[in-house]
């Protein structure tokens, strides 16, 4: 390649990561909103404030962008459990996770929401990535956790049966955000709120697991 054609290179991959970025936010919103079988090319181009023949050039069909969106979701939040590693100490590595859990409920309730309906309806896209990087993760950090409690490091618990009640209790913050707003008598679960549902799950899940918060 010429070097004219080198600094071309650089612009034009930023814009194919700028566009794909912007029709994989407009399509977190619709398919969050009307799942797989509910959304159209049309809406979501519209959502992305593209023609849909962009949607078509970058993902081809409606099942390669859904497949991708939901690979970008998992990866974001397979890297939230960076923080288990068997030399972290077990509270400040599971109250990092915790945390990130939450952050991403807040700031990306849509992503959740996606996620749990594509699980809600059997998972038709997304099996083979449960069965393959989730439950190769899970399968991981369980180790580490069984890991510090061979050591005396925190209490004995059922490693996967830990994740998924992290997982359940900080996704619904997103996926059932509507139902703690009316009960709180708010329009939407606010900042307090977030803080005040981490504080209660670190609480629960540090205590279970014998544990006092970091900084005690």
């Amino acid at each position: 390649m010429t070097q004219a054609g080198n600094a071309q290179a650089g612009p034009r991959a930023r814009q194919r990561q700028a566009r794909i970025a912007q029709i994989l936010a407009g399509a977190e919103r619709v398919f969050a909103e009307a799942g797989f079988e509910g959304a159209s090319m049309s809406e979501l181009a519209a959502a992305a404030g593209l023609p849909k023949a962009n949607l078509h050039y970058y993902f081809g069909t409606k099942e390669a962008l859904y497949t991708t969106l939901l690979d970008s979701i998992l990866a974001l939040w397979l890297s939230a459990t960076d923080s288990i590693r068997p030399e972290a100490e077990p509270a400040e590595a599971l109250t990092a996770y915790i945390r990130a859990k939450m952050r991403w409920s807040r700031e990306r309730p849509q992503a959740s929401r996606v996620f749990a309906n594509e699980v809600l309806h059997g998972a038709p896209y997304l099996r083979s990535h449960l069965a393959g990087p989730l439950r190769a993760l899970v399968q991981e950090k369980s180790a580490v956790l069984e890991g510090w409690i061979a050591a005396g490091r925190m209490a004995p618990v059922d490693p996967p049966h830990l994740f998924f009640s992290i997982w359940a209790m900080t996704q619904t913050y997103a996926d059932f955000g509507a139902q703690i707003g009316a009960v709180l008598d708010l329009p939407e679960p606010d900042a307090d709120c977030f803080a005040r549902g981490t504080d209660t799950i670190l609480q629960l899940v540090l205590r279970g697991c014998g544990l006092e918060p970091p900084g005690r």
